[in-house]
């Protein structure tokens, strides 16, 4: 861990209330989701239970959340109001690590967790459980309380997984270290089963991440699998575009029972790039692109650029736009790229180094045409603009390149000898 990087006690969290980038209180935490992992390394901190004022209990991602200090909680306002539900490969810090008895790694000696630290990782959103407060002894109301110390996470026994369990458990911590594509190729391979196992055991982004690297047929299959409320969470965490393509492969009264639980704002953009040809930049393209308005500063662009959500495709470039600033947004400006960001004063208004020379695309424009703009002026990403001037969204190149490959292009052994250095398909 770095120096400095923020550690917080669990006990300290427990009851502080969680507010949204307004300061309008969303609940109050009751508890921590943790998962554990494979290979000694420490348990990974996957979000908050939250109480909010009805008294329902709701899940929130850490990566939804943008601080934690000060006895209090802040969001980014995005929050599901489904109850929680916990699955078979989480953990409970509050309910099921405090009071247990373990054991310390040097000398055997058993103890009995009091609190858990939680630190962040560096330039992540990512948490970790990083020390345990325990005490030495049994303790008890007849005896004497023992020593209590503060120990880091690899001094007690019992937090991870074994390497060569078989459960979906050990899987789903085995994958953690791979990225979306690898564990998309993982998943295609194993039994239709074990796919279904392991994909409800991921938690709702991790597999939105995979979805959208599997084939439709394995897509398909998984999410018909899943429990609807828990498929509409998991549309939602997934690219528009890329929940636009599975939803057009389902029957139509699945497809819209599962855009009426999705969100009224993630369920309106998808069903308006369903309106779009699949093989236009209409059906290509996300509606999520990063759009500044002209009176932004290249500090604000490279703020917006180093958000560690974004694909490297959308962060290239930023797209300056009149209000307001979510597609379809006012009138189309220009575009401003990560180089010329680079090159000017954090001051200087993104609205005076704006590129407005490439006609941008309209959203009807077929396939074979936006691959020869991209690739005519070596860009890695496109606007989509209406007739009325409003940035639609954006086509990036690797939803064109999904689009020109084989179908069966995801078989290709990228790590392989043979994969790559003989070109096998």
């Amino acid at each position: 861990m770095a120096a400095g990087a923020p550690r917080v006690f669990v006990s300290h969290l427990s009851g502080v209330p969680v507010f949204d980038p307004n300061g309008d209180q969303v609940g109050r935490v009751r508890d921590l989701v943790a998962m554990l992992r494979v290979g000694g390394r420490p348990p990974r901190i996957l979000g908050l239970v939250v109480e909010v004022v009805s008294r329902r209990r709701i899940f929130l991602p850490m990566t939804r959340v943008t601080g934690v200090e000060s006895g209090q909680v802040i969001t980014t306002g995005v929050v599901n109001m489904r109850r929680f539900e916990q699955r078979p490969t989480e953990r409970l810090v509050l309910g099921e690590f405090l009071d247990r008895r373990v054991r310390l790694v040097e000398s055997d000696e058993e103890v009995t967790v009091l609190d858990v630290a939680i630190q962040q990782l560096p330039a992540r959103r990512d948490w970790e459980i990083d020390k345990y407060f325990v005490r030495k002894g049994r303790g008890g109301a007849l005896r004497r309380k023992g020593e209590t110390l503060t120990v880091e996470w690899s001094a007690v026994s019992g937090f991870s997984l074994e390497e060569h369990g078989q459960g979906a458990e050990n899987l789903v911590a085995t994958f953690e270290r791979l990225r979306p594509a690898d564990v998309a190729n993982a998943l295609h391979h194993l039994s239709p089963k074990r796919r279904v196992e392991v994909a409800a055991a991921l938690d709702d982004d991790r597999l939105a991440d995979v979805l959208e690297e599997l084939p439709e047929d394995d897509q398909v299959e998984i999410l018909g699998k899943l429990k609807e409320e828990r498929a509409a969470d998991v549309l939602e965490a997934m690219d528009p575009d890329d929940a636009a393509d599975l939803l057009s492969e389902l029957p139509e009264e699945d497809k819209e029972r599962l855009l009426t639980l999705m969100r009224p704002d993630d369920a309106a953009d998808v069903r308006r790039l369903m309106s779009y040809e699949e093989r236009t930049a209409g059906g290509l393209m996300t509606t999520e692109p990063i759009v500044l308005r002209p009176d932004a500063t290249v500090a604000d662009a490279l703020a917006r650029v180093r958000q560690q959500d974004l694909s490297p495709a959308l962060a290239a470039q930023v797209y300056v736009c009149r209000s307001p600033d979510e597609t379809p947004t006012g009138k189309y400006l220009g575009t401003v790229h990560f180089q010329r960001l680079l090159r000017d004063p954090p001051f200087t208004l993104v609205s005076s180094i704006v590129d407005s020379d490439l006609v941008p695309l309209p959203p009807d424009t077929p396939l074979p045409t936006v691959t020869s703009y991209l690739a005519a002026y070596n860009l890695v990403s496109a606007p989509v603009v209406d007739e009325s001037g409003s940035l639609l969204g954006a086509v990036t190149v690797d939803d064109v390149l999904d689009h020109l490959l084989p179908d069966d292009w995801r078989e290709t052994d990228f790590h392989g000898e043979e994969g790559i250095l003989h070109g096998r398909t």
